[in-house]
């Protein structure tokens, strides 16, 4: 009997390629449906929750994600927007980690990788947490940073779930606030 794991050899082979084939098909089928998203701004929360899996899924390509929640916010319920965005860009962040996963052995040589490998083994969730948090369009690579170190998937989940939950309530309270200064200075205008 072989001390090898199971998922190993030719089936981790495997499951890297068909990671990075789904990484693609999903950012490819994402951009061509860009032209649709208006007609899910109008299911509410559900709405919330798919745009914002379609924004957070595409790797590299750049999505409006947090003016969503912006704008959401000022007409929902913040707490409602917050939770809904932020399981939703959970979810779409994915592909980057899926993306990590599938080409582990192309970026472990890249100087990036190895700052981010040693933060993340120094630090753990938290530093997933802190980079979720953080509006940046660059969170794929710790997401690919996450694939390709193994971080068990749960742990990044979790982690991506706090980091962009709390980011999605900021930016939906903020979006609230600017309706009630819009309406205040309205109001107060001769």
């Amino acid at each position: 009997m072989s001390d090898q794991p199971w998922f190993s050899g030719w089936r981790l082979t495997l499951a890297r390629i068909v990671s990075l084939i789904a990484v693609v098909a999903i950012t490819i089928y994402i951009f061509s449906i860009r032209d649709q998203v208006d007609k899910l701004e109008s299911y509410g929360y559900p709405g919330i929750f798919l745009l914002s899996i379609l924004a957070n899924a595409t790797v590299i390509l750049p999505a409006p994600g947090v003016a969503l929640t912006f704008t959401f916010g000022a007409v929902l319920n913040p707490i409602g927007v917050a939770l809904a965005a932020g399981s939703g860009a959970t979810l779409g962040e994915l592909t980057g980690y899926l993306a990590g996963f599938s080409g582990r052995g192309i970026i472990e040589d890249s100087p990036t990788y190895r700052r981010i490998d040693a933060w993340t083994d120094r630090y753990g969730g938290w530093a997933i947490l802190i980079m979720a948090f953080i509006p940046n369009p660059l969170f794929d690579i710790a997401g690919a940073a996450a694939g390709a170190l193994g971080m068990p998937i749960r742990t990044f989940l979790f982690w991506v779930w706090i980091g962009k939950t709390l980011k999605m309530l900021l930016f939906a309270y903020a979006g609230a606030a600017s309706i009630d200064w819009l309406i205040n200075l309205l109001g107060s205008a001769p």
